[in-house]
């Protein structure tokens, strides 16, 4: 990975888009120190599949809405303002809470070029790929899916 000797600006409306089925992304940076995007979610809508990061901490600002997160065994809601930290390793999943829309920042660090997997994952949101087309694929994006059907119910201890 070559390091950046210059700053990245991205101005409004020169981020890479897709849009989903229940929701819009938009890419502001993709690979390097970082690999930011904003993820938008129609009422109740589930954001990525079940999945955990070898390699990279990704970090969740709530810009709006409500959020429901399971962070390994731990479902919690945060909303406006609120702030996870996600460390490697540890299974994830969100989306728009019940009821509710979201409006989320997320930060992949160190960054992985992944504007490919968001454009495939959008496709797959449409019914226009299969999401089997993504099992081969996660070591490239360092996105590794986990079999959590119920995801939104509390598992039991």
């Amino acid at each position: 990975m070559e390091a950046r000797t210059t700053a990245l600006v991205v101005q409004p409306g020169e981020a890479a888009g897709a849009s989903l089925s229940d929701g819009a992304f938009e890419l502001l940076a993709d690979g390097g120190a970082v690999s930011a995007s904003r993820l938008s979610l129609k009422t109740g809508a589930d954001g990525a599949p079940p999945h955990r990061h070898l390699l990279s901490h990704e970090v969740f600002y709530v810009l709006g809405g409500t959020m429901l997160f399971r962070l390994g065994d731990d479902l919690t809601t945060v909303g406006k303002g609120g702030l996870v930290v996600v460390p490697p390793g540890l299974l994830h999943v969100f989306g728009a809470a019940g009821g509710e829309v979201a409006d989320v920042f997320v930060v992949l660090s160190p960054g992985i070029e992944r504007f490919g997997y968001f454009e495939q994952l959008a496709a797959i949101s449409r019914g226009e790929a299969e999401f089997d087309s993504l099992v081969p694929e996660q070591d490239r994006y360092d996105v590794h899916f986990v079999d959590l059907p119920d995801w939104r119910s509390a598992p039991s201890r």
